[in-house]
């Protein structure tokens, strides 16, 4: 397991490096500035985490260009399957606005990447659970000591198996991890070649639904919460704008909350899986963008995580990281 930490701190110094060079080169924002004084649009990127949540909908809305066109922005998008390549793009300023699990999020505070937290994505209380093969021998976590464990590094998934397994008495040390994205994952899952995998929604109940696979009882409610983000650069520069994007990622969990059997259409367009399914799954837990007390002790819990199993140098105060600024001034609005 010390070399799959080792895998993962390095992972963390590659995207310390990216910062770095791409810091430097601020150069892209100084022209980005001049075009604004020109009357040139401002160039929006925001970055879709996944293939669910109200970014999806916003977009298949049109609602952040329908904002963004009275102020004189306009959206560029990209896509990402998780957290840790998202962050080495926006270290590089190609992306300013999107949202993270909380195992990017940490190793990004961590390493001081530059982004704020400007919102949550709620507590993720249904969001991450742990697969095993249907009809095997694991029918517990202390079963998994020594077997194969699929699941991508870095990731709110990560930090999920680690706090199971501490629940439960164990740690990384005591299984053997290989380190894959989703979609590889589910190959590998479903020709037996893992004996687990930890996985965020849909991947879990897909599987679950399709008779693939169990999920295991981790003997304690786990937390995977997520937040949502703006690079400091833009941020600074465009406040307006990030207050913008806030108004309508809200507007857009609003909408998923009292629209589910439309929403659930969306994303079975976007994930190519079953609405029925879909349906399950966002109405299990409600988004919301707003900052609780659970939401940011949950946080918390998987920053002090982290720390104990020596992924970060040391544990810090994740209120201290809270930018409310943003959110305050976009509800006033």
């Amino acid at each position: 397991m010390e070399n799959y930490r080792k895998h993962l701190l390095g992972l963390f110094l590659v995207i310390s490096m990216i910062f770095l060079l791409a810091g430097c080169g601020s150069s892209a924002e100084k022209t980005n500035a001049k075009s604004i004084d020109k009357g040139a649009p401002v160039k929006v990127n925001i970055a879709l985490n996944g293939k669910m949540g109200p970014l999806v909908i916003a977009r298949e809305k049109g609602w952040f260009e329908e904002e963004f066109k009275a102020m004189n922005a306009e959206v560029k998008w990209s896509e990402f399957t998780s957290g840790p390549p998202l962050l080495e793009s926006l270290a590089s300023n190609r992306v300013d606005l999107s949202f993270l699990g909380d195992g990017a999020l940490i190793a990004g505070l961590d390493k001081k990447l530059p982004f704020e937290v400007i919102a949550q994505t709620g507590t993720g209380e249904s969001n991450v659970r742990i697969l095993v093969q249907k009809n095997g021998d694991i029918k517990r976590i202390k079963d998994l000591k020594g077997r194969t464990v699929g699941v991508p590094l870095g990731t709110t998934a990560h930090v999920y198996l680690i706090k199971a397994l501490k629940a439960n008495g164990l740690t990384t040390d005591d299984v053997k991890l290989i380190n894959l994205q989703p979609d590889d994952a589910q190959a590998a899952f479903e020709s037996k070649k893992l004996d687990a995998w930890s996985v965020w929604n849909p991947y879990y109940l897909n599987n679950v639904e399709k008779g693939n696979g169990v999920t295991l009882n981790v003997n304690k409610k786990i937390y995977a919460p997520g937040a949502i983000i703006a690079r400091k650069g833009f941020a600074e520069e465009h406040p307006e704008i990030v207050q913008a994007y806030l108004r309508v990622y809200k507007k857009a969990a609003d909408w998923q909350i009292e629209n589910p059997d439309e929403a659930s259409e969306i994303y079975s367009r976007a994930t190519k899986l079953p609405a029925a399914l879909i349906k399950k799954i966002i109405t299990a837990e409600k988004p919301n963008i707003l900052f609780t007390e659970e939401s940011i002790n949950a946080q918390q819990d998987s920053i002090d995580t982290l720390a104990e199993a020596g992924y970060i140098k040391k544990a810090f105060n994740y209120k201290d990281q809270i930018h409310n600024e943003y959110i305050d001034a976009a509800l006033k609005k």
